[in-house]
């Protein structure tokens, strides 16, 4: 190590002593982006840096917490005539950890916080994972966020557009995974052919294209699973259609499961049969596996690249849907290579390390800002 390499590595040593960060999340962080929440923490710990984490009282966040991490529960009795006293007891919490700078993760949490910042006049920085196009404004306090962080490009465009004074304050910070070494695609020859789909089961109509297709490859000939991974009140309307189109021996629905990762290795193409407007987690971890991607475009697509990392197909298309699917099945070598592909595009654009060094620099300019 050269003698300037030395100085930096101090340098930082310093700046991570002096960085105290709140993290405010909310139920969504956790059962959506518990990898991102598990590998931001473990990239603080690395760094040495203290933290506190604010949470409702129903997060389960004894698995993904590391170093150490502070946990307020708040609120703690979610009534409206004890909220006040709640937020004061949250504010003598974190007055006593001395925090120098707030972190939302998630959007339903931004009042919060920026009441938050407020009180103990500090500055802090906002994560968006969605596209804001069918909400109302973000309650933003223009004094104190020092930063608006988005995870992908189509994002922080939307935000700047609707906040335009937020422009120069908008950083687009890729969320990192790590890559498998392996790609799960077709790697076992004479294994079925298994296909994996993962979102709320709560709009029927997006599914119906999906099993539309589905059925088309069934009458084809072809032989696979696919297995639908979520929960919502259509559940039982989703098994009738099953049984209408003669489904239930190639495709079954499961509830959530977890770890997502062994979930998403069983599958050798990943689905995704609609447009999101909220970054997709799974999406990211099922081309970190090594799944080829079959999705459409529309909504938070920014890594859904034409035979690049997915083949894509027109959503409100059953043909379309069935043509997609039918060239990864009738061209496994080709699946295999667009899997590899996708890998190889997650290790240049999405590193966990990358992720939380931009996410430390974001920390350290709000301190001086």
């Amino acid at each position: 190590m050269t003698s300037q390499e030395k100085k930096d590595l101090v340098s930082r040593e310093r700046e991570n002593k002096s960085l105290r960060p709140a993290l405010i999340i909310s139920k969504d962080t956790v059962s959506d982006y518990e990898i991102f929440l598990s590998h931001l923490l473990v990239g603080l710990a690395d760094a040495s840096i203290p933290v506190t984490l604010v949470c409702p009282p129903t997060c389960d966040v004894d698995s993904i917490i590391s170093g150490a991490v502070e946990v307020i529960r708040y609120p703690i009795v979610d009534l409206p005539f004890v909220e006040r006293l709640d937020r004061n007891r949250l504010v003598e919490r974190l007055v006593k950890f001395k925090p120098n700078v707030l972190h939302c993760l998630c959007e339903s949490r931004a009042s919060l916080t920026r009441w938050l910042a407020q009180e103990l006049r500090l500055p802090y920085v906002l994560t968006v994972n969605s596209l804001q196009r069918h909400r109302g404004r973000l309650p933003i306090s223009w004094r104190h966020c020092a930063a608006v962080i988005a995870p992908t490009g189509s994002i922080a465009a939307d935000i700047a557009r609707i906040h335009p004074r937020l422009a120069e304050r908008i950083e687009q910070i890729n969320i990192g995974t790590f890559v498998e070494q392996d790609c799960m695609c077709f790697s076992e020859p004479s294994r079925l052919a298994s296909m994996v789909t993962a979102q709320s089961l709560d709009n029927v109509a997006g599914f119906e294209t999906l099993f539309g297709a589905v059925r088309h490859l069934v009458i084809g000939g072809y032989e696979f699973m696919l297995v639908v991974m979520g929960a919502g009140r259509l559940e039982r309307p989703l098994w009738k259609l099953l049984a209408a189109l003669d489904l239930l021996q190639t495709v079954t629905i499961v509830p959530w499961m977890k770890p997502w990762r062994s979930v998403l290795a069983a599958g050798d193409i990943f689905i995704q049969p609609q447009p999101v407007d909220v970054f997709n987690p799974l999406l990211l971890e099922a081309m970190g596996v090594g799944s080829a991607v079959a999705a459409c475009k529309g909504g938070v697509d920014d890594f859904i690249i034409a035979d690049q990392t997915a083949v894509v197909f027109d959503p409100d298309d059953e043909l379309s849907i069935k043509a997609s699917l039918q060239r990864l099945l009738d061209r496994k070598e080709f699946a295999r290579q667009l899997a590899k592909s996708s890998q190889a595009y997650l290790r240049e654009n999405h590193s966990v390390s990358e992720m939380v060094t931009a996410i430390l620099l974001t920390y350290r300019k709000a301190q001086n800002s």
